[in-house]
């Protein structure tokens, strides 16, 4: 059984420099692709500016839906991230040690300890793959270790440590002692 803790993103919060499309359904004058400012807003026609950085996707459709009432009949408005370019750096998973090539991976979803690891070129030949540690920030700003079997993983396919990455996350294959 996996960790909850180390489960997927539960919510994607926007940040400056994402482009969102703004959909309202059957009032395509009113739908439009923006950029999110350096001060976390956006512009939608007809209303004007509104928060998106820092919500969620579902927070600023319903505060577009909200404000747009005034104008339109029950509207139905979508908000699509189209460009996640914000999280940049914050989205990434980095891998080090005794890897082949250590790396900053972007973060894809579905991504587990053992793809990021593959995409570092593997273990070397002086790795400790057992004594492998998965870093993660947690909300109260320590960082938690998970002990991640990776010898298991490669070599016996036994997966219960292969968790799932998140954003941020980094994994530290460690050198053997001699």
């Amino acid at each position: 059984m996996l960790n909850p803790d180390l489960m997927a993103v539960d919510a994607y919060h926007i940040g400056v420099d994402d482009q969102l499309q703004i959909s309202v359904w059957q009032n395509p004058d009113l739908s439009v692709t923006v950029p999110v400012r350096p001060d976390g807003k956006i512009t939608v026609p007809l209303i004007g500016d509104v928060q998106a950085g820092g919500q969620t996707p579902e927070a600023v459709a319903a505060t577009i839906q909200g404000k747009l009432k005034s104008y339109v009949r029950d509207p139905q408005v979508a908000v699509i991230l189209t460009e996640l370019r914000s999280h940049e750096y914050l989205s990434r998973v980095r891998v080090t040690g005794a890897v082949r090539t250590p790396v900053s991976l972007p973060y894809r979803q579905g991504m587990t300890i053992l793809d990021a690891v593959l995409a570092a070129g593997g273990t070397t030949e002086f790795a400790a793959p057992d004594k492998t540690e998965l870093y993660r920030h947690s909300g109260n700003g320590t960082t938690q270790s998970y002990a991640v079997q990776l010898g298991k993983i490669l070599q016996k396919g036994e997966l219960a440590t292969n968790y799932p990455v998140q954003p941020g996350d980094v994994v530290t294959v460690p050198q053997r002692a001699f």
